[in-house]
């Protein structure tokens, strides 16, 4: 409802700006610079699921003494605060618009809570009054946001105001700061179609570098029938055209189709206007020839090819690569916020956009205006190049087939050139069947182009055997051309009901063409449904593993469900399994999402299933034997994330030596100090051992911190390698005695990284490598090379979303940890011991 008078302002079959979008986290803020009639400032706060927005003619100041006339206008939508580029002319608020500040913002008063922080907004300008701290590039402090009262003041006017002589606050002009934050470009450059300038590296540290993929297999949906509604996907129009990847490179742009060919040529105003993005990319959309209302025609799509006559678009919805960065294995909502910003403002390009949670809503206004369907996809998959995955989904408004074209028919009743095409399809064995004759749907023209291209294929025999029956004489041809159909459902000898020719697809290979059936249980279960609908068995290892709940949000803040964790632990199998067989595993479990109740879970003693091996180990501290399990293979490890382990935690020993660790560990944990002094301090580790001749290897925690692993070969006590760890903290202590502690208490250490050598003690546990972290963003404890370990290092980049990718690209850094151990003689007498 509170969207209504922004939607009736405008027709986004005509204008790129968004239509939905829904916020987690921080409370965020943007101020977007936008030329229309008059040059302005929007300033919006995010607040009860929009962006509630002020026109703010001379801009925001810094100066308290300054009070800036703020008007009140229409509510946005979320996704509205990435938009950059161009309201076209005659749209409701036509020019160009720039990102000119963005962050993230909390009322004053606020808790941390976002429920409760939002509703204390939206109760401040309920009252007429919010004071609020901003966190932005050029804005930050404290601000507010008075409306005006009395007989002059106009109902929607508010006066926005700093209102707090703080650090912040100065009579600098801040507005003379007139690019945007998120492409460094002004609204000038924005309206004459510039390119993006620069995008934070940042950004990319998640995607590995590397070469663009040679080959351009797009990825495929599955079909289904039912939609569904969840918070964890988004839903986009499918459009009806061609599927293309688009090239952008040093060289120029080539527009490459599902079947490899190119149409480069034939699409050429879309590949001038790419062109213009001026960085290396590879983009997944699909070209079509939209009418006055933005419908796409498939049909008026086919003529274009021939006349060149129609308005063509390229509704771009995915990044694969940029700027030598592959980007495939990023969740999609993250490449698609990318290309949101990337792409280039003109009339042949437009960004595919989306709504999050409301695929049957999206699907019926699909339906009413005519359009072929909805495309479902998981905000957190990644991109599967080249196969059909059930992470991606569509529903069609109608039902529509490919089918190979085998032969026509004579025409009967005045028709000329044929009656009817008669239709086939490759079975799961790759024989060609009949699927029917379609003699509807043809315009005139189209009969006459479509015979002669017929006969010039002709042969003698059917290539369908046995031959099918026609209602009139029937002539055969090679089968090289594919139909797209429109039908009503399937006959029970393999027909299509009522079938309607719809065009020609050029762009596929009749090899290609099968029958489209829905996919088996692709919906996820709604919440309200049993929960015994969400589950499933899977044999592994020869074991029945119950999987339950597998649409589970576990990590609401991306949309990433137990599933998503379940199939990441599978395929990192081989990779982690070396580093957790024969040690008892510490269980920390998150039944609920890692925003849930959570518990440590270590004795088995009942609960472990007869097939997985266990270990009785004696507990001093709380004087009983404990059964711990070990994760000897893949079925344990489902079974323990299916019960909600998210982080998997492994003793240092294995069963046979467990008084004696593989490894010795320092653990830098940082108490109220920034990632870059945990850099520092890791890195000085690493030249107290280089200098005693001490091999290491560094991990990221995951977390906030960083893990140091020397392997010790299962050579020594328990005693004897923490106190090592010790002697080493030392010494690195003895180094950066301003940002490093050995204080075990936090109160001691606050605003230091401790050197936690104590991790080195019988039954401690920190999480293993490639173990996924119940934090938001799902990262990884990842192995890093030293030379990764520098200024700049983000373990939040490191995620199970893109682990795979690094690991094809640089291998499994951790194997040497379990190889060989070091002297520990040699290795004191080098540390001068």
């Amino acid at each position: 409802m509170a969207l209504e008078e922004y939607q009736a302002k405008r027709t986004f079959e005509v204008t790129p700006e968004p239509t939905g979008g829904a916020g987690s986290g921080p409370l965020r803020f943007v101020v977007q610079k936008h030329d229309a009639s008059r040059l302005h400032y929007d300033f919006r706060l995010e607040m009860g699921g929009v962006l509630k927005s002020w026109a703010v003619p001379k801009g925001p100041s810094l100066n308290p003494h300054d009070k800036r006339l703020a008007m009140m206008t229409e509510d946005h939508p979320y996704d509205y605060r990435t938009f950059e580029g161009i309201i076209p002319k005659g749209n409701y608020g036509a020019g160009s618009v720039i990102v000119w500040d963005e962050g993230t913002y909390e009322p004053l008063g606020a808790t941390g809570d976002r429920e409760s922080d939002d509703k204390l907004a939206r109760q401040g300008v309920h009252q007429g009054h919010l004071t609020f701290i901003l966190h932005g590039h050029k804005l930050n402090g404290e601000f507010a946001l008075v409306k005006m009262h009395g007989e002059q003041a106009e109902e929607n006017a508010w006066l926005l105001v700093k209102a707090e002589k703080d650090e912040f606050a100065g009579e600098t002009d801040v507005t003379a700061q007139d690019r945007s934050v998120v492409t460094q470009r002004t609204v000038a450059e924005v309206a004459a179609g510039a390119p993006v300038q620069v995008v934070a590296l940042e950004e990319l540290a998640a995607a590995p570098a590397g070469p663009m993929p040679e080959e351009f297999a797009p990825m495929l949906a599955s079909l289904a029938e039912q939609p569904f509604d969840q918070a964890d996907w988004l839903y986009e129009i499918k459009w009806d055209g061609y599927r293309i990847l688009a090239e952008v490179g040093t060289k120029g742009v080539k527009l490459h189709s599902r079947g490899q060919q190119d149409y480069t040529r034939e699409f050429a105003p879309v590949a001038e206007e790419l062109a213009g993005l001026q960085i290396p990319a590879l983009i997944d959309g699909e070209v079509c020839v939209v009418d006055d209302a933005g419908r796409p025609s498939f049909q008026d799509l086919q003529q274009y090819l021939k006349t060149g006559r129609g308005s063509l678009v390229y509704y771009a919805f995915d990044l694969l690569h940029f700027d030598g960065h592959d980007t495939s294995a990023l969740p999609l909502v993250e490449r698609k916020a990318l290309l949101r910003r990337l792409l280039p403002t003109g009339p042949y390009v437009k960004f595919s956009d989306h709504v999050v949670g409301q695929g049957a809503a999206l699907l019926a206004s699909a339906r009413g205006q005519g359009l072929e369907g909805v495309m479902a996809k998981r905000a957190g998959s990644a991109y599967a190049f080249g196969r059909r995955s059930q992470d991606w989904l569509k529903f069609k408004v109608k039902r529509r087939q490919e089918a190979v074209v085998v032969g026509w028919t004579e025409p009967r009743a005045g028709r000329q050139y044929f009656g009817a095409l008669v239709l086939g399809i490759y079975d799961d064995a790759g024989k060609l069947v009949y699927a029917g004759h379609s003699g509807s749907g043809f315009r005139d023209a189209e009969l006459q182009d479509l015979h002669a291209r017929l006969e010039q294929l002709a042969q003698a025999t059917c290539s369908i055997d046995p031959e099918p029956k026609t209602n009139e004489p029937a002539h055969w041809v090679k089968p090289e051309l594919v139909a797209e159909i429109e039908f009503t459902e399937w006959t029970e000898d393999g027909s299509m009901r009522h079938p309607i020719f719809v065009g020609l697809r050029e762009d596929k290979n009749p090899r290609e063409v099968t029958r489209e059936r829905p996919a088996e249980s692709v919906a996820p279960a709604a919440a309200s449904e049993d929960p015994e609908s969400d589950s499933a068995v899977l044999e592994v290892n020869g074991h029945e593993i119950q999987v339950t709940h597998r649409h589970k949000v576990f990590f609401p803040e991306n949309g990433y469900t137990k599933g998503q964790l379940l199939d990441y632990y599978a395929e990192i199998a081989p990779t982690i399994l070396p580093y957790l067989c024969d040690r008892p595993e510490s269980l920390h479990r998150f039944p609920g999402g890692i925003h849930g109740q959570n518990f440590y879970h270590k004795d088995l003693t009942d609960t472990a299933p007869d097939w997985a091996a266990t270990q009785v180990v004696h507990s001093d501290s709380e004087e009983r034997d404990l059964t711990y399990i070990l994760c000897q293979d893949e079925a344990t490890l489902l079974y323990l994330v299916n019960l909600g382990c998210v982080e998997l935690n492994p003793w240092n020993s294995r069963v046979g030596q467990l008084e004696r660790p593989d490894w010795c560990v320092i653990d830098l944990d940082p108490e109220d100090i920034g990632f870059e002094q945990v850099v520092t301090v890791a890195r000085t580790v690493h030249e107290v051992l280089e200098e005693a001749g001490v091999r290491s290897y560094p991990k990221t925690s995951g977390a906030t911190g960083l893990h140091i692993y020397i392997p010790m070969g299962a050579r020594y006590s328990y005693d004897q390698v923490r106190d090592f760890g010790h002697i080493v903290g030392g010494l690195v202590h003895a180094r950066l005695p301003e940002i490093t502690s050995l204080e075990r208490s936090p109160s001691k250490r606050q605003k230091r990284v401790y050197l936690d050598y104590l991790q080195n003690r019988r039954g401690q546990t920190l999480a293993a490598p490639y173990s996924v972290r119940p934090r938001p963003g799902a990262p990884v404890s990842a192995p890093l090379d030293w030379a990764e370990v520098q200024p700049g290092l983000r373990p939040e980049h490191f995620t199970m979303m893109n682990i795979q990718a690094r690991l094809a690209s640089v291998g499994d850094l951790w194997a040497p940890v379990i190889g060989e151990g070091i002297d520990l003689a040699k290795a004191l007498e080098g540390l001068g011991g």
